[in-house]
């Protein structure tokens, strides 16, 4: 029996001389979990996310040595990275510029990582096949395999939020906080607007995720669709940057990642949110239906 198998709990009944493994009600969850455990218990995941807490550590450690002697960190304004001019005055700012400073690079590149390893990382270990024995079916597998890369979308950008809010607790002093539009809203209703952030970002990784399935699905090769995922995302940064390709980038999935900076606006400005949110609906919709067509009709040989 499989790992999938006795980890989920699949039945076996047998139909006149044939065993046909029937999965139990809570089959479904019981995959969904195996694969949780089978994912986070990974060194590779544990290096990911440690990196991924050190990145506010660092952050918060370098504002408080350049403001010892009074001065101000960064420059001022409102979005992304200039969060920076607001922590030495409320540390819960460092939640925002983690955020802000790894939702470009680092936390897109760990997504990557786990996707393009999802489907190529089984077959590379000789797995797969094993796997589809079990009465999973290739679109519960591939579907299973998402929902992993998307719960850990969620812990990752959780792992930033709860990293710089722990630090700036430490390091800067707590209280109400000044939005963007000038006013005063309580640190309550600041960490319950940190904690909608964090969201934000999680749900803005769908597409990179997407991406990262599909292309696990054209290799065997663990590697090759972890490289080839992370390069993609890099290719497409750059292209976001090129003053020439300005009527194209609205459709890059990185195009409005630093929106979530207006959910800081009293009131909040929702355009560019909805227009990420729905961006990222649609990379998933596109890449995860390649995903599922590629690998239902791929030819498993290990």
């Amino acid at each position: 029996m499989s790992r999938a198998e006795v980890e989920a709990g699949a039945e076996p009944v047998r139909v006149d001389d044939t065993v046909i493994r029937k999965p139990s009600p809570l089959w479904t969850f019981g995959l969904f979990r195996s694969e949780l455990l089978t994912t986070f218990r990974r060194w590779r995941t544990i290096a990911l996310l440690a990196v991924l807490a050190a990145v506010p550590i660092l952050i918060g450690i370098a504002i408080k040595i350049e403001t010892r002697d009074g001065s101000s960190a960064g420059g001022g304004g409102g979005e992304g990275p200039a969060f920076i001019s607001q922590i030495t005055n409320n540390g819960l700012f460092l939640v925002f510029t983690a955020l802000a400073a790894t939702l470009p690079f680092f936390l897109p590149m760990a997504i990557g990582v786990i996707a393009g390893d999802a489907i190529a990382g089984e077959a590379n270990a000789g797995t797969l096949r094993y796997l589809l024995v079990a009465p999973a079916g290739r679109t519960r597998l591939l579907l299973t395999k998402y929902a992993t890369t998307m719960t850990f979308c969620l812990v990752a950008t959780l792992v930033v939020a709860l990293s710089a809010l722990t630090v700036g607790a430490l390091l800067f002093p707590l209280g109400e906080l000044t939005t963007i539009s000038g006013t005063r809203i309580s640190f309550t209703e600041g960490l319950g607007r940190a904690f909608l952030i964090a969201l934000v970002v999680a749900a803005s990784l769908i597409g990179v995720a997407a991406l990262g399935l599909f292309v696990s699905t054209l290799t065997n090769s663990g590697i090759a669709a972890m490289a080839t995922t992370v390069g993609l995302l890099i290719t497409i940064q750059i292209l976001d940057q090129i003053p020439q390709l300005h009527a194209l980038q609205p459709y890059f999935f990185s195009h409005y990642w630093l929106s979530f900076a207006d959910l800081m606006r009293d009131p909040v400005y929702w355009d560019d949110l909805v227009r990420n949110l729905g961006l990222q609906g649609l990379y998933a919709a596109v890449f995860g239906s390649a995903a599922w067509a590629r690998f239902t009709a791929k030819d498993i040989t290990a």
